[in-house]
């Protein structure tokens, strides 16, 4: 391969781009963003940076040793509006196009938004959490719809300025059906303990400039209304491009797609039926495909640790494994009432998910058996 073209300037695209180079591989790497800034890291988002104790300049995934190593041809400020493969070529949304041998996608995706909350603040790239940052200004009201990862850790930044914040979630209890409802009343805890408004099992029905409107027909003042709830794919470009894509582009047990020329990482692929929406997941694919890539072929699997954190007040959630709701959940490490602890989820005698609540070094003791090498 001449030239390969990594569509989308993630964590995960970087982490391609990077293992490109690890791998061996000296020819052309073309690395296409459709946003103005070079690479940089999402998890602060919606925290330090929201807070302001974080610059952009930190959060750039690399340095200048790195931009020289890697030789990259960058192509930011422009989206990739198409493929076409008997042609091997990226269409762009400037006209251009880029030639490629191989294609990684590393697309991601773009929040998702509610019917009635066109105008309301998201947080999923580095401009959102400016102008949300910019909106943060001391005595407003914050209202968050979606208490999830995202929704919880901007409610923390909000409380750690002093604002007054309620978050508003349809579930009868924070992440209830990824941590089961003894863990999730843990989450809901957090909020409370920390002065935060968390109202559970609430339908909202849209916004004005009063606040948001519930489906009841009652009203939660707000000056700033922010949405958590999730995230949809960026695989619009790919309409005709012969791809399976549902609800991301989906991929084979190494990540790739049904042309051996063209893998798929990062929180945009699908295998195994669903997509894993992790900062870990988009670091830890990047080998496995890109091998497959070099190959030309399927020559090595990729099993995800499922791993996943969260700062959120003065708490540091994490979760590894793949736990399902009939597991049998025990602590092996203080009780849920604590502000430590460690938990276990359990199937047929064998641990197969580890939860943790500021105990990261049991939490990685425990883990630790959970992972599985990558190769087969």
């Amino acid at each position: 391969m001449k030239r390969i073209a990594v569509v989308g300037a993630s964590l995960a695209g970087v982490r391609a781009a990077q293992e490109l180079r690890a791998q061996g591989y000296d020819g052309g790497v073309v690395l296409i963003g459709e946003e103005q800034h070079l690479p940089y890291d999402r998890p602060p988002l919606s925290k330090a940076f929201l807070a302001g104790t974080a610059s952009a300049a930190s959060l750039e995934l690399l340095d200048a040793g790195d931009l020289a190593s890697l030789a990259l041809d960058f192509r930011l400020g422009v989206r990739a509006t198409s493929l076409d493969p008997s042609e091997r070529r990226v269409w762009l949304s400037d006209g251009g196009s880029v030639h490629a041998d191989g294609v990684v996608i590393a697309t991601g995706g773009r929040a998702r938004t509610l019917p009635g909350f066109e105008s309301a603040f998201v947080l999923r790239t580095l401009d959102d959490a400016v102008a949300l940052r910019a909106a943060l200004v001391p005595g407003v009201r914050v209202a968050i719809v979606g208490a999830g990862f995202i929704g919880a850790e901007v409610a923390s930044t909000c409380r750690s300025l002093g604002l007054d914040v309620v978050v508003l979630e349809a579930l009868p209890a924070p992440l209830a059906p990824v941590l089961g409802p003894e863990l999730a009343a843990v989450c809901a805890r957090l909020h409370a303990d920390h002065g935060t408004d968390l109202r559970c099992g609430v339908g909202v029905s849209g916004m004005s400039e009063a606040g948001v409107h519930l489906a009841d027909g009652s009203l939660v003042p707000a000056d700033v209304v922010v949405t958590g709830v999730g995230m949809t794919p960026a695989t619009d470009w790919l309409a005709g491009s012969g791809l399976t894509v549902s609800n991301g582009v989906c991929v084979d047990a190494g990540l790739v797609t049904e042309l051996p020329q063209v893998v798929a990482v990062g929180d945009v692929a699908r295998y195994g039926g669903r997509r894993h929406e992790h900062w870990t997941n988009a670091s830890e694919q990047a080998p496995v495909a890109v091998a497959n890539l070099l190959a030309g072929r399927t020559s090595r699997t990729y099993t995800p640790s499922g791993y996943v954190w969260s700062d959120q007040y003065s708490g540091t959630l994490q979760l590894a494994g793949h736990p399902r709701p009939d597991d049998s959940l025990s602590f092996v490490d203080g009780d849920p009432s604590s502000s430590s602890f460690v938990a276990v989820w359990q199937r047929d005698g064998s641990t197969v998910g580890v939860f943790a609540l500021n105990n990261a070094k049991l939490f990685n003791r425990l883990r630790r058996p959970l992972r599985q090498p990558a190769v087969v």
